[in-house]
């Protein structure tokens, strides 16, 4: 995600949020360096994720789909992603919280291997005043040590980065098709 992509992930928020991020809290994730990440499909984007890292875990913060490209298996394919990352900075547990009315997305979570971990009642606003957000989360695995390389020693770097994995501020694109 660049600067540029924010007003469509705006777009695709309010129209799949029932209270969405602002302009400021997708502008304040970039500038902050939080992973935050676009996938596109025939040259739109359909879908985002922002990741905050914290020392040794990692928290999803926000995780959408544009209304038309639901159900094809692209929330999934991006939180795939996402968790990739997480792994790769060798982060070894992934938090997010959820709506508890929000089945779908806790399906969806359950699926992966998140597990519920808590409870914050009152913690979302709602047409009728307040709703819980179930805390789940996800132990990741150490990811595989690299193999050395021609004329480079056993040790490797902890927050090498594998090419095939998109970086803080690329784009998914057609390698999150699933």
């Amino acid at each position: 995600m660049t600067l540029a992509d924010i007003d469509t992930v705006l777009h695709i928020e309010q129209s799949v949020q029932a209270y969405p991020w602002s302009l400021g809290n997708f502008t304040d994730a970039l500038i902050n360096g939080y992973v935050c990440c676009v996938d596109e499909q025939d040259g739109e984007i359909c879908s985002y994720a922002v990741l905050m890292m914290g020392v040794d875990e990692a928290e999803l913060l926000t995780i959408g789909v544009a209304a038309s490209q639901q159900r094809r298996g692209l929330g999934r394919s991006i939180l795939n992603g996402m968790l990739a990352m997480a792994q790769e900075k060798n982060r070894q547990r992934v938090f997010l919280e959820v709506r508890s009315s929000n089945a779908a997305a806790i399906a969806l979570y359950r699926k992966v291997g998140f597990s519920e971990v808590g409870l914050r009642r009152g913690y979302y606003q709602n047409k009728q005043g307040r709703e819980d957000a179930v805390v789940m989360a996800l132990d990741l695995p150490s990811p595989p040590a690299p193999l050395p390389q021609a004329g480079e020693g056993s040790i490797g770097n902890s927050e090498s980065s594998d090419s095939s994995l998109p970086q803080a501020g690329e784009r998914l694109g057609e390698r999150a098709n699933g």
